[in-house]
């Protein structure tokens, strides 16, 4: 069986251990774990700045180096098995583990416990982050890192807690620019809208829409009239989710943001370009 480049890490001169005796490769390394430590970090078809983006990871995800050079780390993030090249700058070493995620579409990290002091940065929702305590300024309780930044505490949740609505988590998304390749609040794609909506319900999901149309859920034998909220509806290379058995919540290339769109509208304007739907599933 031909091994999916996408979800196992090997290459010509170099390859994952444990694909040893499945892959032809040069050499075989046992990966080092690491933790995305920027705000959002660009997984890269090719360890150069200008390669096409193939996916991102938020702050605080565990990922298993296999190669470094040039400044470019060759790796696999533990949670979707996704492989590419990542700027080394925006990893670090994998200390202490979260205890908390961003439940807001995005906040801002604070110099201190203070909203008027200075930003550092700002995360979206799902980056996972360590907390060390909290403490409270003029009636607004904040979450602290160990490097004396600070969060709204608001904006989080312990790491495993889990949101019970999917779509509710994708609505809360509207408005977000549309990025091939994006997974973050700041800009995303299809399938980076699905992935991101079921993790934040405690539910994995592979990366791509075609992984997506494969695995989740079960495969419904029905038309559009016969879907409900939740269900999600393939296309080719496109995947959205239904708000109602009517409208579509979904990260769409033609509106260039995350919209709500009817169903119907949806089918016949995609309809020219890339065909019917090839499926639904309920994940």
């Amino acid at each position: 069986m031909k091994l999916d480049p996408r979800l196992n890490a090997f290459r010509q001169d170099l390859a994952d251990a444990r694909l040893q005796g499945k892959v032809e490769a040069k050499r075989f390394v046992t990966g080092r774990p690491a933790r995305v430590s920027a705000s959002v970090a660009d997984v890269l078809s090719s360890p150069r700045p200008d390669a096409g983006l193939s996916s991102q990871l938020l702050a605080g995800a565990a990922v298993t180096v296999f190669d470094e050079d040039e400044g470019y780390a060759w790796l696999q993030a533990d949670a979707d098995g996704y492989v590419g090249y990542v700027a080394a700058a925006d990893l670090g070493p994998r200390e202490a583990e979260p205890t908390h995620r961003v439940v807001a579409p995005r906040t801002f990290v604070y110099a201190g416990a203070d909203l008027k002091l200075s930003r550092r940065t700002c995360l979206s929702m799902g980056s996972e982050v360590t907390i060390v305590g909290e403490t409270e300024t003029r009636g607004t309780r904040y979450a602290l890192l160990a490097s004396g930044e600070a969060l709204i505490a608001a904006h989080l949740a312990l790491v495993d807690a889990t949101a019970d609505d999917p779509v509710a988590v994708a609505e809360s998304l509207l408005g977000t620019p549309y990025l091939w390749g994006g997974t973050s609040a700041f800009g995303i794609d299809c399938s980076g809208l699905v992935q991101l909506a079921l993790r934040m319900c405690g539910r994995p999901a592979p990366r791509d829409s075609d992984m997506q149309a494969d695995v989740l859920g079960s495969a419904l034998d029905v038309g559009p009239g016969e879907l409900q909220r939740g269900d999600l509806v393939f296309w080719k290379g496109h995947v959205g989710m239904l708000a109602d058995a009517e409208t579509l919540v979904h990260a769409s290339g033609h509106a260039m943001l995350v919209v709500h769109e009817k169903l119907a509208d949806a089918i016949e304007r995609i309809r020219p370009l890339y065909g019917p739907p090839t499926g639904f599933r309920r994940p």
